[in-house]
């Protein structure tokens, strides 16, 4: 096998209620949950964040309870990209990254910047909001990735835009959104949201073998197969990791989906 990146899977937040008992031994208190997530999991992408911003104590807190490898991603304030004109976010995005998520120093992942279905592509204004997604954060490298969910964005400008500011396209499994699967950055970002809760591994053995293979291949730096690029003129394969989450549809069963797709992979 040709070298690789490292892929990771995780789930969207630590904190469901139907996942004690599920997933979460029963008894497990609840201020250890993240500990146990992190101890199954690669990965935890932080969904509050979107909505309101947090304590750097608690950036601080969570980076203490997770072990050495373990990354969060952060979602993005939605002040930041649910608006008109995405070149008047500088003051959004600069009170989102100076919260304090640079406690959580090596556990910091990529940054998800989701758009609303209804946001279309507008290559000037979106260019201009890219341009203000900063490479570091207090001496921290920052990634980050753009979730765009209206057909206008499959179009090669877009897919050419990101790869020359080595900011990622996130792979939404999502009937109602277009997949962009082209490899834009070092990194690739993918949103699972097929899942059942009626399937004890959240995805049948079919599914997670079928993303198994796919994250192997974008591991190596190029699109899968069974995908189609928008930009069929990528630059030459380089080894990037992945960060894969199970996402909204199966929530109960999306922990058990992503150790599932843990044991398949990094072989």
């Amino acid at each position: 096998m040709a070298q690789a990146g490292y892929i990771r899977a995780g789930i969207g937040g630590f904190t469901f209620e139907p996942w004690r008992g599920v997933f979460y031994p029963e008894g497990l208190k609840q201020a250890d949950e993240l500990a146990y997530a992190s101890r199954h999991l690669t990965s935890i992408e932080i969904n509050s964040t979107y909505y309101s911003s947090q304590k750097p104590e608690t950036f601080a807190k969570w980076k203490a309870a997770t072990p050495e490898g373990f990354v969060f991603s952060l979602k993005a304030s939605r002040f930041c990209t649910n608006r008109k004109i995405l070149a008047q976010s500088a003051d959004s995005i600069s009170k989102f990254l100076n919260q304090g998520i640079v406690e959580l120093g090596d556990r910091l992942g990529p940054i998800l910047w989701q758009f609303m279905p209804t946001k279309k592509f507008e290559p000037a204004d979106f260019e201009a909001f890219l341009d203000l997604l900063p490479k570091t954060q207090e001496g921290l490298k920052l990634r980050h990735v753009v979730e765009v969910r209206n057909p206008s964005f499959v179009d090669v400008a877009f897919v050419r835009m990101c790869r020359n500011r080595n900011v990622a396209i996130c792979v939404s499994e999502n009937d109602r959104y277009p997949m962009i699967p082209d490899v834009t950055a070092d990194f690739v970002y993918a949103r699972l949201i097929d899942g059942s809760d009626d399937i004890p591994t959240g995805y049948a053995p079919e599914g997670l073998d079928k993303w198994a293979r796919r994250f192997t291949e974008y591991a190596q730096g190029r699109c899968p197969d069974d995908l189609t690029p928008v930009d069929r003129t990528a630059p030459a394969e380089q080894p990037v990791d992945v960060f894969s989450y199970f996402i909204h549809e199966g929530k109960v069963r999306a922990p058990a989906a992503a150790m599932e797709l843990i044991s398949r992979v990094n072989k």
